[in-house]
């Protein structure tokens, strides 16, 4: 798995959605906001994270105009 900033991750064992913000190596930087708002940086290992598949704004809007109909 190749990442870069911006993409998202989750910890394989599951929780929120985290921002990757760097990446070195192994390491990976990832942010995210807490339930009060807080911002979280923590440096996570690669292993244990997956990546999530973002969906694309067009499929959205399209999947919500043939809920319209």
């Amino acid at each position: 798995m190749e990442l870069k900033a911006g993409d998202v991750v989750m910890l394989k064992s599951g929780g929120h959605p985290l921002t990757v913000a760097e990446v070195k190596g192994d390491d990976v930087l990832c942010l995210w906001m807490g339930m009060e708002g807080d911002l979280f940086r923590e440096t996570l290992p690669l292993a244990v994270l997956d990546q999530v598949e973002e969906e694309d704004e067009d499929e959205e809007d399209e999947e919500d105009d043939d809920d319209e109909e």
